[in-house]
């Protein structure tokens, strides 16, 4: 039942997409709805409110789903975001599944006629990121979505149980390491720098220096774990990535 469910949700997906023409700007509302116009932009009201312009008409944000304009495809967010308020992510990958990064907007005027996205760049796939299939709802990049939504390609089935192996490994080398580091500082820290080694003829104490190479040995193998796992995790969202592109044009 549930997979009738995804295959049904993902055929309305791909059908709502043939009925728009991608060729021109529009919105595409929360309604299902279409709004072509010859220009579209983002932009603040009189009151200080984001707004999307088709033309002259203002839509507010909280309605759109999606708009399209010369700068890209881009996607509202507010549902998945903690206090439901809208903001958008560009899709950086078309496809059976398209993948959509995060931009930030800021209120300075561009053009004369809009407002520009700051600080976008290509970033590796992660988990701060966002999918859907056609005009279907966005969902978060995770292994749980992606491999409800994959169950139909056994390839990138399996490149995403790969991913959620190095994670998992790359998570407890974490774990190893920062135990390992904290064992070293407070080996470091703890106890007199010096150490009673008995006493001479005439009862004064005598002290030998204490040795640091176990501290030393265990922030060393901290920092080789953390740093293992950093590498295991990068290399695991590599496969993430590599799932979807497999997805995409390997069926």
């Amino acid at each position: 039942m549930k997979k009738l469910l995804i295959i049904v949700m993902a055929c309305y997906g791909l059908n709502a997409r043939s009925q728009v023409n991608e060729n021109r700007n529009y919105l595409y509302l929360y309604s299902d709805s279409t709004i072509y116009a010859q220009k579209v932009r983002l932009r603040p009201n009189f009151l200080g409110n984001w707004v999307l312009s088709a033309d002259s008409r203002s839509v507010p944000t909280a309605q759109v789903k999606f708009f399209n304009n010369e700068r890209g495809f881009f996607a509202n967010t507010r549902q998945l975001n903690f206090f439901g308020e809208a903001s958008f992510a560009e899709r950086i990958i078309e496809g059976k599944i398209n993948l959509y990064q995060q931009v930030i907007y800021e209120d300075v005027l561009y053009e004369g006629v809009d407002y520009r996205f700051s600080g976008f760049r290509r970033e590796p796939v992660s988990k701060r990121m966002f999918y859907n299939k056609g005009f279907a709802d966005l969902k978060r990049v995770n292994y749980a979505n992606l491999s409800t939504d994959m169950a139909d390609n056994p390839q990138s089935l399996d490149l995403l149980k790969s991913y959620r192996k190095n994670m998992n490994t790359g998570t407890a080398m974490y774990v190893a390491g920062g135990a390992a580091i904290l064992a070293g500082v407070i080996t470091l820290v703890a106890g007199d720098p010096f150490k009673q080694n008995g006493s001479t003829n005439r009862g004064m104490p005598t002290y030998k220096d204490r040795s640091y190479t176990p501290s030393f040995v265990l922030l060393g193998l901290g920092t080789g774990l953390s740093v293992g796992g950093f590498l295991i995790q990068r290399s695991g969202a590599r496969n993430m990535e590599r799932a979807i592109d497999n997805y995409n044009y390997n069926r």
